[in-house]
């Protein structure tokens, strides 16, 4: 299998490459609150998040199906939190939006749609064609982090969205981990794939969280800076994305 994980290695080189770019350009993805009309056609808000999310909910499950592995018991489990994950990003999370009429640049739609192919192909692969995976003690490591990542990513989102249904215009988000940092949604996600990562056990669900991280982190970065010059009373000691820390 030295072609799947030279391929991965240039994967994850390639996560590293964008990452330390959108670190050092300050380049900003134009859509949510970074919206504008500069990166050509747009969609539909809600749309492009189902597109966007789409490829991971149905390969990577496909993918182990489909594969010579043994549908055991850790298999299912792996499965089905990934489907977990997924069902709500794709489906549940669009339909949640209070975002009526918002619009995001479809080149984005499509470059979020590429990299979900891609991680779910290199995820979905290794566990159904390479790794031997059983239960242990990172098993219950890693869903202890998986679920406690998942928590503070959804109830970190439940509160902006509830902002947003209140007013219309963006405010200071407060309460839970908001109390810390800026995107506690992105670090919840973060923390999700790695408890994610330890369950596996493998380089593909390693690069998963590691590209999670090289996408997230600048974007709660970008995300801090736009509080600080939107609100005067912002809080001093808040930071973007990992508390106490960065």
């Amino acid at each position: 299998m030295t072609w799947f994980y030279n391929l991965l290695y240039l994967w994850i080189f390639i996560g590293l490459c964008t990452f330390l770019y959108l670190i050092f350009s300050k380049t900003i993805a134009p859509y949510g609150r970074h919206s504008n009309s500069d990166w050509g056609i747009t969609i539909d808000n809600k749309w492009g998040w189902f597109w966007m999310e789409l490829p991971a909910l149905v390969l990577m499950p496909v993918i182990i199906l489909f594969s010579p592995v043994e549908k055991n018991g850790i298999i299912i489990l792996i499965i089905g939190l990934w489907i977990l994950h997924y069902f709500y990003r794709t489906i549940l999370f669009p339909i949640k939006l209070k975002t009526k009429g918002k619009k995001m640049p479809l080149v984005i739609v499509i470059s979020a749609f590429v990299f979900n192919l891609f991680n779910g192909f290199f995820v979905g692969y290794e566990i159904g064609n390479i790794s031997q995976l059983d239960f242990g003690i990172n098993t219950l490591i890693g869903l202890i982090i998986f679920f406690a990542g998942m928590y503070i990513n959804r109830t970190s989102d439940n509160k902006l969205i509830y902002l947003r249904k209140e007013n219309k215009e963006y405010q200071i988000p407060q309460g839970g981990m908001f109390k810390y940092i800026s995107c506690p949604n992105h670090f919840g996600e973060i923390v999700e794939w790695i408890g994610f990562a330890i369950i596996v056990f493998n380089l593909g669900a390693l690069s998963f969280a590691l590209w999670t991280a090289f996408n997230l982190i600048p974007r709660a970065l970008n995300h801090h800076n736009w509080y600080i010059n939107s609100f005067k009373e912002y809080p001093e000691k808040r930071k973007a994305v990992i508390p106490f820390i960065l």
